[in-house]
């Protein structure tokens, strides 16, 4: 969580220095644009870019500009792939590696002394797509004429909310905005770094202004023509949302994204086409204008099955959705050299692919007080195999891991990722016999003191293949320690039922956090009502103040309370402390076992396209390859 970009005043004559020289930066852009200027129809480069650029060093070296990137989507709501091109082009992104908040159209900002108040500087001069300038009142048409509408919004996103009360956005000066919260709010950058942060700046208010009542009298006439339900249908239409496959569907939108829809992604569309922004925002470190490439194409196609085709015929430069199972690995690799692409490895920012989540509230009472003995939890963890799962349903790539942040990540806590991996059936045998569990039934399985056989029920989505066969290793596997393992899969709704219901001894599922347990902490502390499946009824006992639910363990109230205030927390220093402390308790308690984190993804891209960061992480909060900014890839001739 990166939180304050202070201006020094130690720095003043540097500040004053580097001002001067960027006045006489010489900027140069792409050739396509040449005859644009030479006609009048653009302004000369120097004139469209902001007064201070962001310059983008190159990942590998200085490009050159030209061509059309090749990629893929679906038919059906693959909407996202879009996004994931452009990139999240918000008040701050993520860097590379996830570990930060970067500056991007917000140039600096300043956290208040109590951790309450934002204050974002826009960099002065940039342009939207359609030369208008951006400008802090396009801030707070979004926010306040929208996200905080309940006509458009009827509950406005999380991100913008604390303590149930919106934060307070105003303008401060035609470059410089505030958002004010009811409290500290620490995670508001990470928050605003990922995608579902882009409203501050994703509603031009000059054209989409059109479409809202209290700036266009004759709103009513424009619904009627372009056969709308209401204003708040038709602004989505127009101007689309963060998620909607209607932000890709009008090229009239004014956009800050490197490149522009210009064919648009509606039903029935064989492909979409963006071509490069003339206004976009940043250089490279020579000054030449971003984006090197000059277009985006992606070709729409209905069957996974012919875009893995696709990438081994050599028809697309850059493609891993829809192609980053392991099961293409090998006809990926083997087509390569002949096709002209890189396999690339993309590791996930989960923390495992085969969580299970021992349920610490099981309405079995002799399981529950079983589960809740970490000797047990310990012994069911040393009598996994892991080499074999991995060998078996990885094709020997998968990694032994528990539930910890990756080694990557600033969070990495050594014990909580790596304890109890390795497959000891002596030392399991003898944990469970030392519990109590000694004696066996006919079938081998152990029994409690006072009878019944010690059994399982794990619930798991049918749709989750990798984790249902991995169930049934660890089946026979705890079968040989004398315990059941019943494997109970179902579609996915009724999966939840069943957890909702509180209806399981063990849900099966990932375990978020490996890059981002900040910002998806329910596997280290219940405070999710649906997810945190350690305990459900300790996350509603959380949420709800004691009023409902159970009251949790000691270990799990402390991280309820560090998790509390560390939310409020008023400097980085103690913001780290603290969940630095909930982590350390998590591993000491141990209530969830992690299995196998998966093999990276696999993706490719043509070995004439460079500046690809090939470690680029596989998520949804840091939605690949947007961070790794491919406005500066470019091929070779």
């Amino acid at each position: 969580m990166d939180l304050t970009r202070l201006i020094q005043p130690g720095w003043a004559l540097a500040l004053l220095l580097l001002q001067g020289s960027a006045s006489a930066a010489v900027y140069s852009q792409a050739p396509t644009l040449d005859a644009a200027v030479r006609s009048g129809q653009l302004e000369a480069v120097d004139k469209r870019l902001p007064a201070e650029p962001e310059r983008i060093t190159p990942l590998e070296r200085k490009g050159s500009f030209g061509g059309t990137l090749r990629t893929a989507m679906r038919s059906n709501a693959d909407h996202n792939s879009i996004l994931r091109i452009v990139g999240s082009q918000g008040l701050v992104r993520w860097s590379m590696d996830f570990n930060k908040v970067l500056p991007n159209l917000a140039e600096s900002w300043t956290l208040s002394a109590d951790g309450s108040e934002y204050i974002f500087k826009l960099r002065r001069g940039t342009r939207w797509s359609d030369g208008s300038p951006l400008s802090a009142d396009d801030v707070l048409f979004a926010m306040n004429d929208l996200v905080y509408n309940k006509q458009f919004f009827s509950l406005p996103p999380d991100q913008y909310m604390l303590r149930d009360q919106p934060a307070r956005v105003s303008k401060i000066d035609d470059y410089t905005v505030s958002f004010k919260f009811a409290g500290p709010n620490l995670s508001f950058l990470d928050q605003l770094a990922a995608p579902t942060g882009q409203h501050p700046l994703l509603y031009q208010k000059k054209y989409c202004s059109q479409f809202h009542p209290a700036y266009n009298s004759k709103l009513a006439e424009l619904i009627t023509r372009e056969n709308a339900k209401d204003w708040p249908t038709l602004m989505r239409l127009k101007c689309g949302d963060i998620e909607t496959p209607s932000r890709w569907g009008n090229a009239e939108r004014p956009s800050l994204d490197p490149w522009v829809i210009r064919e648009p992604y509606r039903a029935n569309a064989t492909r979409v086409v963006l071509e490069r922004n003339p206004y976009f925002w940043q250089v490279d470190s020579a000054g030449q204008q971003l984006p090197y490439i000059d277009r985006v194409q992606l070709q729409v196609i209905s069957e996974v099955e012919t875009i893995v085709l696709a990438a081994i015929n050599g028809q697309l430069d850059y493609q891993h959705r829809h192609i980053f199972g392991i099961q293409n690995r090998p006809v990926l690799a083997e087509n390569a050299a002949k096709a002209g692409y890189k396999v690339m490895s993309l590791p996930g920012t989960g923390a495992n692919s085969v969580g299970l989540w021992l349920n610490h509230s099981t309405k079995n009472d002799k399981l529950r007080r079983l589960i809740r003995a970490k000797d047990f939890r310990i012994a069911l963890s040393l009598g996994i195999d892991r080499k074999e799962i991995s060998d078996i349903v990885y094709l020997g790539l998968g990694i032994p891991w528990q539930i910890g942040p990756l080694k990557q990540s600033r969070w990495y806590n050594e014990r909580l990722a790596t304890q109890y991996l390795q497959h000891e059936s002596a030392n399991a045998n003898a944990l469970l016999d030392k519990l109590g569990l000694a004696k066996r039934d006919a079938d081998g399985f152990r029994l409690y003191p006072d009878g019944g056989r010690v059994s399982l029920a794990s619930i798991v989505s049918v749709a989750q293949t990798q984790q249902i066969d991995a169930l049934e290793l660890i089946r026979k596997q705890w079968a040989r320690l004398g315990i059941e393992l019943q494997i109970l899969s179902s579609e996915r709704s009724l999966f939840y039922d069943r957890a909702n219901n509180n209806d399981y001894d063990i849900s099966v599922d990932i375990v978020p956090g490996g890059m981002d347990v900040t910002m998806n902490p329910r596997a280290v502390v219940a405070v999710n009502p649906q997810e945190s499946r350690m305990s459900l009824p300790w996350a509603r006992w959380f949420l709800s103040a004691g009023k409902q639910g159970e009251e949790p363990t000691p270990s799990m109230k402390r991280r309820m309370e560090l998790y509390e205030k560390w939310q409020l927390a008023r400097s980085s220093a103690e913001a780290e402390s603290l969940f630095k402390e909930l982590l350390a308790i998590a591993a000491d308690e141990f209530e969830i076992i992690g299995v196998i984190r998966s093999p990276s993804d696999s993706a490719i891209h043509s070995l004439k396209l460079h500046n690809v960061y090939e470690q680029m992480l596989v998520s949804w909060t840091y939605p690949n390859p947007g961070p790794a900014l491919p406005q500066q890839w470019f091929f070779s001739k």
